[in-house]
């Protein structure tokens, strides 16, 4: 392996959680904990001599008191058991030498010990992968402590094997075939859990009575260029997973009928006069997500790597472990998070009072979420994060309410249900149904504060800052939903994070920087096309979703140094993404590209950007399987004439039935209409409650063709709610109908012609004077004219008082504030 070249730079580059450094000693100063671990941290009786260096104690402090008990290493890994003794009890200063071949402070994640859990040595939860980021987050702490500073470094870009794109085997569109060979065997022996209709169901559902249901979710799990390797093989042949009778049989039993799925599909060979880079999988790339966090004071962490079953895992390090159970409407999102309807993630009491005992202390804490809500359309506040104890008790809350995050938080100076309640600004719409980074502060000097996207969002807390004494430590931390479960929330989670700090701005700008999810720099090799050592022109890739990647930052780039003058003048033209040997059917924003790097515009570190945009690409067969690759138009010297097919004649154009000259407001125009045509702020608290409860009523459309009688019912009631605002309020009441008298009962207030007083008002200022295809001015009035007589004739029937005259009035301003005189346009 080349030892990296290049440094990642921002803005666009992403940086490593701590300063990481090899392992010493030295006069460095240690920042300690804010608080001692929690009561029920494993306690390790060590009695042997103190630790000889500064770098040996916070190697005890990180690594070795979580290590060490019998319930991890400690069971093996001591004096007189199993060697290595790193975990041994007798002496710190001599598990300090046996671990440091075992660990790899510079790249944590690369270390022994990691690798080791990783592969399933004695991990002490049920995920794999979940010791796998806890060992790697305890190692990164020692690390933190060596340096004793909380900063980030570069990632360091790795030079990948050089492999051209092979010949591959692509699925076909139609699952005939899969429902020939493969689908019999999956639904007969995997049909009681692997199915959406199972007693307990579990994802995924390839043995779905529905062979279409099957075959997406088969995709990813199946290798047809090598059936044996296949996910659905592995775990009955090694993992042993639901055999049902012997495991290796049933593995060769399932790896066959693979094969016979994989001998009726032909090879997709490569275009032999593409001009064509190296090839990549995801998983070949340099990992880029995660690098760059500030995790510090982190005291409890989800990233919900697992992928499947029921928990999510707390990956802090921080015991004891707040794992979450999963139940409800869930699904795991690839590229890691879940996605949850009418579901939830809720930890135990017990477990959740760890997060009671490391924040009262402070007095302060921070709440960080990458999430994705489902729609804009969500009430209650619906629950994101919250520890609480029901529907109207808790110790913090972000939840959602259409466009906005709220904050509930109890403190000596709010209710015991966190309120009033801190949201962002209607009018702001920070919260969108997309992807974004939340962090929620609070602290004694500066209350409650919200970021979105690594920007604070401006919004003041006027609730002064309290003690959290009042907190209660018998609540249970929960996800998605209330511990009652009657305040769900819509929506994709891919990581949520607990500090028993705020995160400053830097590193709230850092995290967000950092990204979430499966995020890799692939770097596809061109070094032989335009005769430039170790040049690559590197992409940064996720998995966005369960069904395609996003491709970003393409920039070009050499991991030899001093080569700038060699790269004047290059030229990249035509630049597309291929995967599986063919180029993507979707996705070709790079087709377009026309740019030539030159030796001013190159960074040593950083490169040369080729493009800002970004693509989707869809997922084929899954991030362990697809290879990607890239083709040009035009590289260097290299080029290949592409020669665009000929467009098919379109069809002869359709009469259509014309469409309507006017149209109607949509909601928001309609709000501000009647705000304008009565003078009622849309600020006012009466009327802006009744617009946000009858938003989604309202036509979302200027299309006359979908208006919907639902619609015109909101519309009127927002009409009465603005009237009986402007008649309730003196002084509006008077600007706007300044001749009559509403002290008088109805059956005197409009006699005769004193009803010309509400009637006249009414038609200057709602009916313009100069459009033609709106009903005449005459006409309205004598609708109204015809709708006061007969509201004012009480015929004993009703009580004609002055209550009843604003009643009437409200009535007629209502009937022309509701109609097509404000509706259409």
């Amino acid at each position: 392996m080349l030892r990296p070249k290049a440094l990642l730079r921002p803005a666009w580059v992403l940086s490593l959680t701590a300063i990481l450094a090899a392992c010493g000693g030295g006069d460095t100063q240690v920042t300690e904990n804010p608080l001692p671990p929690p009561a029920e941290q494993p306690v390790v009786n060590y009695s042997g001599p103190a630790p000889a260096t500064d770098d040996i104690r916070h190697f005890k402090e990180a690594l070795w008191d979580n290590i060490a008990t019998e319930d991890r290493c400690g069971a093996c890994h001591i004096q007189g058991q199993q060697s290595p003794t790193f975990a041994r009890n007798d002496d710190i200063n001599q598990a300090y030498t046996d671990i440091n071949g075992l660990v790899n402070l510079s790249s944590p994640g690369d270390s022994a010990l990691v690798t080791k859990v990783a592969g399933g040595h004695n991990c002490w939860l049920s995920s794999d992968s979940a010791c796998e980021d806890i060992m790697t987050t305890w190692i990164g702490n020692w690390a933190s402590l060596a340096n004793a500073q909380d900063q980030s470094t570069d990632i360091e870009l790795q030079a990948p094997v050089s492999r051209a794109p092979g010949s591959t085997r692509n699925f076909p569109a139609s699952p005939d075939l899969f429902a020939d060979t493969v689908y019999p065997v999956l639904n007969t022996f995997c049909a009681d859990c692997h199915t959406s209709s199972a007693t307990i169901p579990i994802s995924p559902y390839f043995a779905s009575a529905d062979v279409l249901e099957a075959y997406e979710a088969a995709k990813d799990r199946l290798n047809l260029d090598d059936p044996a390797s296949s996910r659905v093989v592995v775990r009955l042949r090694e993992q042993f997973h639901n055999c049902w009778s012997d495991c290796e049989d049933d593995a060769a039993t399932l790896s066959a009928a693979i094969s016979d799925m994989a001998a009726e599909i032909a090879l997709t060979e490569l275009d032999p006069q593409l001009v064509h880079s190296d090839a990549l999988s995801l998983y070949e790339g340099v990992l880029a997500s995660g690098g760059g966090r500030f995790d510090s004071n982190a005291i409890a962490k989800w990233e919900f790597k697992t992928g499947s079953g029921n928990q999510a895992f707390d990956t802090s390090g921080v015991d004891p472990a707040l794992d979450l159970t999963l139940s409800g409407e869930y699904n795991w999102v690839g590229g890691y998070g879940i996605q949850l309807g009418n579901g939830k993630a809720q930890g135990t009491t017990t477990a959740s009072r760890k997060l009671y005992e490391l924040i009262v202390g402070t007095g302060e804490f921070a709440i960080e979420a990458w999430v994705a809500p489902a729609n804009v359309t969500q009430e209650g506040p619906a629950r994101i994060v919250s520890y609480s104890g029901g529907r109207d008790r808790r110790n913090f809350t972000l939840g959602q309410t259409l466009y906005n995050y709220d904050v509930m938080l109890r403190t000596e100076n709010t209710d015991v249900n966190g309120e009033p309640i801190l949201s962002t600004d209607d009018d702001a719409e920070v919260l969108q149904a997309s992807l974004q980074h939340v962090v929620i502060n609070y602290s004694a000097t500066d209350g409650r504060q919200i970021y979105v996207n690594g920007e604070y969002t401006g919004d003041i807390d006027d609730t002064a800052p309290g003690s959290l004494l009042d907190w209660d430590d018998s609540f249970a931390f929960v996800l998605g939903n209330e511990v009652s479960g009657d305040r769900p929330w819509a929506g994709t989670l891919r990581m949520v994070a607990i500090h028993n700090r705020p995160l400053n701005e830097q590193a709230i700008a850092g995290n967000f920087a950092a990204g979430v999810g499966q995020k890799y720099f692939l770097l596809f090799g061109i070094s032989d096309i335009i005769d430039i050592p170790q040049s690559y022109v590197m992409f940064e890739v996720s998995q966005y979703d369960s069904y395609s990647y996003l491709f970003t930052e393409p920039h070009f780039i050499s991991l030899q140094s001093g080569v700038a003058t060699d790269i004047d003048g290059v030229t990249f033209e035509g630049m597309r993404i291929g995967i599986n040997g063919r180029e993507s059917f979707a996705g070709q924003v790079y087709s377009t590209l026309a740019t030539t790097v030159t030796a001013a515009e190159y960074d040593e570190q950083s490169g040369a950007r080729l493009s800002r945009q970004g693509t989707i690409i869809p997922l084929e067969k899954g991030p362990e399987s697809d290879e990607f690759f890239l083709t040009f138009e035009r590289l260097g010297d290299a080029e290949h004439v592409r020669v665009e097919p000929t467009p098919s004649t379109p069809a002869a154009p359709q009469d259509l039935t014309p469409q309507s000259e006017i149209g109607v407001r949509n909601f928001g125009e309609i709000n501000a209409s009647m705000a304008a045509l009565t003078g009622v702020p849309v600020s006012n608290t009466s009327v802006n409650q009744a617009f946000v409860s009858l938003q989604q009523q309202l036509p979302s459309v200027t299309d006359i063709e979908s208006y919907v009688a639902a619609n015109q019912m909101a519309v009127t009631q927002l009409a009465i709610r603005y009237c009986d605002t402007l008649i309730e309020d003196a002084g509006l009441r008077q600007q706007f109908f300044p001749d009559f008298d509403f002290s008088q009962p109805a059956s005197v207030a409009f006699d005769g012609t004193a009803s010309t007083g509400i009637i006249s008002p009414l038609l200057n200022n709602m009916l313009k004077t100069d459009v033609a295809t709106q009903a005449s001015r005459d006409a309205v009035g004598d609708e109204l004219a015809t709708l006061v007589g007969g509201l004012s004739a009480c015929n004993g029937t009703a009580s004609c008082d002055a209550a009843y005259t604003r009643t009437i009035t409200k009535a007629s301003c209502a009937a022309v504030l509701g109609s097509a005189v404000m509706l259409i346009q």
